[in-house]
């Protein structure tokens, strides 16, 4: 009988493919808000955390007691963060529980696992975050979270937990910062915050800056207290109640001590107080008054005296105000301040030390080592193991806090912002990389407040925004940067009433979408440029109320604060409809819309009556679709009303109608964008999330998904892409909108469902890495969207069985790959789920064959990248099939056509498809080579010389051929600078050189393949001879012999 021999080639092919005096609370363990409209549907959807990885604005941080690496920080708008490994790598603890603006943060002594945070920040901005969540405890380090009261507090100082019993804690509440409110002061829970007992309340405009416990003495408390309020126009540092208190039986009783010998008269404003835990008699106090500064008692606070006036610990009182001293040395004293300042003399004197960034606003030192310690400024929080020496990095942490966002026009396009205490910059979409880092992104036009504006015509050129009126044109290219201000006297301290033009903190400016040369800018009144800025016309009357009772010099009665941001009566917002040139929408801070039909000669006033006064306006959208219509985004929440005010108009302003059903009520507003593709379809941005409309607003949902619960400041849509910018957690984008644009098609109430092809670029790389490094730590890098082309489909009533497979097609309708749950190979396996499904296809064709232990110079055949042009894909699901077209665009940054695209891609499969038969022809040579070596040993020598001798004539032939095909003599990598490289390394080589550019290939490139193809033919038609005539003669000598035959399959 005969037995054949079989030899089969495979080829492995690679795809990237949450009181009175005494308050009963009911605890809560449930996330804080909604996280999704139709949550089964867009289980799939989800945004992309961009970053930047650069920390924003913190005003809380703690530390561990036992465990040295453990460190909290709670950030203006991000959340709470903590760090296991001294601060190298952050990860936020609260997502799914709460959000937003943390002001304290505190570890239980006595037991590391239970946490207490406290909402709403302790720098009190004019553009402040208020919390609504109140107190947050956690019982194991931060996994889960659960609700303890106190929501009317917003802003909660500190948080001093008894170093014995983690169920007494005593809490620091500011209150209402825009208005009277009576959950302020201190208050006391012993039973874990079940229940809230109010310990010291003075009035309801005075809450507590400060709070502090004699070190391991939980019966001596001191408290700062701290009379405050902002309007829209002015802050008030200072009044009735400020002052420092002193309690000697765990906050039961109260001495007010503000009037004991040495300290100021008059007008007090913020206090802070530290007790020097190497002699609790030594109480260090820093005042806000006329004659203010560090006051020291030696008594217990009996007594007092004014140890440093030095303005550099005084500066901008209400933003700092805080003293601490090092647990070991009462001499070494810390009062963070614009720049971090240090006492060795007990507070007589101070100099500043080196840290990563300015405006420090707190401060934990561990009290078994004054070396380690964490610092909460404008730039996150940093840690310190050597007194304030060397501190980690700040460039860890996604907490940045972002005023507006605008994109460019340059592929792919930019994202564009500025980032409060920071700065601006724009940072690239996507990269070719495995995600978006710091190289990605650079600094940019303008400065931390303002608008960041591209040229549309010219992504290099960047417009952008300060404080002041400051405006500049950068020119990335040249690195020009001038300023081009609409006036340029600087305001600096003044306040609005002595300004010729007032313009806010954050004011605006844009392009006209009809002329890309003409840049507006708000001031009271409108300005236009059309030469870059040389010179600016004013288009309009003031645009605002102008009352002049609300332009006086900010601050008071102690300390005047004049940025800008307190500047009143100035144009907020602004826009040109797209659809009907000239038709200008301005809105102020003050609460007046205007509207001009053609281009600023006229205007009225369309303010709409349900309004009220004061509105701040600060986002207008015009409809997309509808001529005449338009939606404004109001809020008050500067006069302490957090209503989301939206409304929408379809007549230019004449009837207004309030949509903002199903947003909470208080939720208040900040940002509104319209679907480009969609009419009706519309997104919200509110100061606790984000929210959805399918309906022109009348009805909105929740729309949360994965990202954060944050204040979302401003949104913009840039090719179908959704991009947010939030208070506290920098840029988040979700990639194409087509999902939710389509979510009601009919078709997705069958088995198989696929949405419709997003254009997709012709990538080079990229794609996502997961966010995640050794040991879980969070990777400080943003993500990039899916590579290549994306598709978003639907199923229902699947199964472990069910059958998935989807095969793409190029132009000419021939099979480029196949895809399939069923598929053996695991770069080809498709994996799915019940409803929305998403599946990347990196636009290559299979790669070229890989033979292991093969070592070629130039590294085998990558897999060739489809040229630009219409392409299709067939989804096969159980009897059901889905044609869906898409087109792979070029590249905008290349200059190469179609036809050289189409050129080089043909070429490089040529050189694929020759290599691999070079490489099958090498496997079928091993493998015959091996059966024919292993046959002949077995053979005895009884009349078997001549088939041996045959065998071994064929063996020789093979190498022969196998030697002309591949360097055999390469063992290691480098052998081949002494063994020259052959055939098959030579074509790895011509791939390598033609698919390196965007380009047809070269006349030199084609002859190459020629020769190279030819001397190849010429050895597979040496091994096609063996195969088809000297194989068939051995195996019929084999066959006479009545031994097995030697076969290929």
């Amino acid at each position: 009988m005969r037995k054949s021999i079989l030899l089969s080639a495979c080829a492995c092919l690679l795809l990237t493919g949450l009181i009175a005096q005494k308050k009963q609370v009911k605890t809560s363990t449930s996330p804080a808000v909604e996280t999704n409209a139709d949550s089964a549907l867009f289980s799939k959807v989800k945004f992309r955390q961009m970053g930047p990885f650069r920390g924003g604005r913190s005003g809380a941080v703690a530390g561990s007691y036992k465990n040295k690496m453990n460190f909290y920080f709670g950030s203006t708008g991000g959340g709470v963060w903590k760090t296991t490994d001294g601060g190298s790598n952050w990860k936020n603890i609260s997502d799914k529980y709460f959000g937003g603006t943390i002001g304290s943060v505190a570890v239980a002594q006595s037991d590391e696992n239970i946490l207490y945070v406290g909402e709403g920040e302790n720098t009190m901005r004019g553009n402040v975050a208020e919390g609504l969540g109140g107190i947050w405890r956690s019982d194991d380090a931060g996994k889960t979270w659960r609700n303890l009261g106190l929501k009317d507090g917003r802003h909660i100082t500190r948080i001093i937990i008894h170093p014995r019993d983690p169920n007494t804690v005593w809490v620091g509440v500011m209150g209402h910062l825009f208005g009277p409110n009576e959950e302020r002061g201190v208050y006391k829970t012993t039973d874990g915050g079940k229940n809230w007992k109010k310990m010291l309340y003075a009035n309801n405009q005075t809450g507590c800056s400060d709070l502090v416990m004699e070190p391991g003495n939980p019966n001596v408390f001191y408290a700062g207290m701290w009379h405050v309020i902002r309007t829209p126009y002015s802050m008030e540092s200072g009044g009735e109640g400020s002052g420092i208190y002193k309690s000697v039986d765990g906050g039961e009783t109260w001495k007010n001590i503000s009037t004991n010998k040495g300290f100021p008269k008059g007008v007090w404003g913020i206090v802070g107080v530290a007790v020097a835990p190497s002699n609790t008699d030594k109480i260090f106090a820093i005042v806000e008054n006329a004659n203010g500064g560090l006051f020291v008692s030696n008594d217990g606070g009996e007594t007092w005296s004014l140890n440093c006036s030095d303005n550099n610990i005084r500066q901008r009182a209400w933003y700092y105000t805080k003293v601490y001293v090092d647990p070991k040395n009462e001499n070494l004293v810390y009062c963070p301040n614009v720049e971090f300042m240090r006492s060795r003399d007990g507070g007589k004197t101070f100099t500043s030390v080196n840290t990563p960034h300015g405006d420090h606003h707190d401060l934990w030192i561990d009290p078994e080592d004054g070396n380690r310690m964490i610092v909460a400024d404008d730039g996150g929080a940093q840690i310190s193991y050597d007194a304030a020496s060397n501190w980690s990095s700040l460039m860890n942490q996604p907490t940045a806090q972002i005023y507006r966002v605008s994109t460019d026009n340059a592929y792919p396009y930019n994202i564009l912002g500025a980032q409060q205490d920071n700065g601006t910059f724009r940072m690239k979409s996507r990269t070719n990389g495995a995600g978006i880092t710091e190289r990605d992104w650079e600094g940019t036009a303008g400065s931390e407040s303002g608008y960041v504006v591209a040229d549309p015509s010219n992504p290099d050129i960047v417009y952008g925004g300060n404080y002041g009126g400051y405006l500049s044109r950068l020119d990335h290219k040249t690195g020009e940067n001038r300023a081009i201000n609409v006036w340029p006297d600087n305001p600096m301290g003044a306040g609005a009433d002595v300004l010729k033009y007032r313009f806010q903190w954050n004011f605006p400016f844009f392009f006209s979408p009809h002329n890309p040369k003409r840049l507006y800018a708000g001031g009271n009144h409108l300005f236009v440029t059309e030469n870059e800025g040389q010179s600016w016309e004013t288009i309009s009357p003031d645009l605002t109320t102008n009352d002049k009772s609300k332009q006086a010099s900010s601050g008071g009665p102690i300390t005047k604060d004049n940025t800008s941001v307190e500047y009143y009566c100035t144009i907020f917002t602004g826009t040109e409809s797209p659809l009907e040139k000239d038709l200008l929408w301005i809105g102020s801070d003050d609460g007046v819309l205007s509207m001009s039909k053609n281009g600023g000669k006229n205007w009225e006033n369309v303010t709409p009556p349900a309004a009220g006064k004061w509105m701040m306006w600060n986002c207008i959208e015009t409809d997309p679709f509808k001529k005449g219509t338009v939606y404004v985004v109001g809020t008050k929440y500067k006069s302490d009303d957090f209503t989301p005010y939206l409304f929408k108009s379809e007549d230019y302003g004449k009837t207004w109608t309030t949509i903002t059903n199903g947003i909470n009520k208080m939720h208040f507003t900040r940002a509104l964008r319209a679907d480009h593709k969609r009419p009706g379809l519309l997104y919200a941005g509110t100061e606790y999330g984000l929210y959805i409309s399918y309906d022109y607003g009348s009805n909105w949902k929740p729309f949360q998904l994965n990202l954060p619960i944050v204040p979302v400041t401003d949104l913009t849509i840039k090719e179908n892409d959704l991009i947010v910018a939030t208070q506290g957690r920098a840029f988040w984008v979700l990639d194409d909108l087509t999902v939710l644009q389509e979510k009601d098609n009919a078709g997705i109430a069958k088995n198989l469902h696929v949405f419709t092809v997003n254009d997709a670029y012709r990538s080079e790389g990229g794609g996502r890495r997961r966010n995640r490094g050794g040991g879980g730590a969070v990777q400080n890098i943003g993500e990039n969207p899916l590579s290549g082309a994306v598709f978003n489909y639907h199923l229902r009533n699947t199964n472990d069985s069910s059958k998935v497979s989807i095969s793409i097609y190029d132009k000419q309708a021939k099979l480029i790959k196949t895809f399939s749950t069923k598929s053996k190979e695991a770069a080809d396996k498709l994996e799915i789920n019940e409803g929305l499904n998403q599946f990347a296809w990196d636009q290559n064709y299979p790669e070229g064959e890989k033979t292991d232990g093969m070592i070629l110079w130039n590294g085998g055949v990558g897999a060739v990248k489809a040229a630009p042009g219409k392409y299709s894909a067939r989804f096969r699901y159980g009897k059901d099939s889905v044609d869906v077209p898409f087109v792979i665009k070029n590249n905008p940054n290349y200059k190469a056509t179609e036809a050289d695209y189409d050129a080089q891609v043909a070429f490089l499969l040529q050189v694929r498809d020759k290599f691999n038969e070079v490489q099958k022809g090498i496997k079928n040579i091993r493998a015959l080579r091996t059966q024919i070596t292993d046959f002949n040993a077995k053979l005895d020598s009884n009349g078997t010389k001549e088939l041996k001798q045959m065998g071994d004539s064929i063996n020789k032939q093979l190498t022969a051929i196998e030697e002309a095909l591949y360097q055999t003599k390469a063992k290691s990598f480098q052998d081949v600078l002494n063994f020259p490289i052959r055939l098959n390394d030579k074509l790895a080589g011509l791939y390598g050189v033609a698919s390196s550019g965007q380009n047809a290939p070269s006349k030199q490139a084609i002859e190459t393949l020629a020769d190279l193809g030819g001397q190849a033919d010429v050895q597979l038609a040496k091994l096609k001879k063996i195969l088809t005539q000297d194989l068939k003669s051995y195996n019929k000598m084999i066959n006479e012999k009545q031994v097995p035959v030697i076969g290929i399959k």
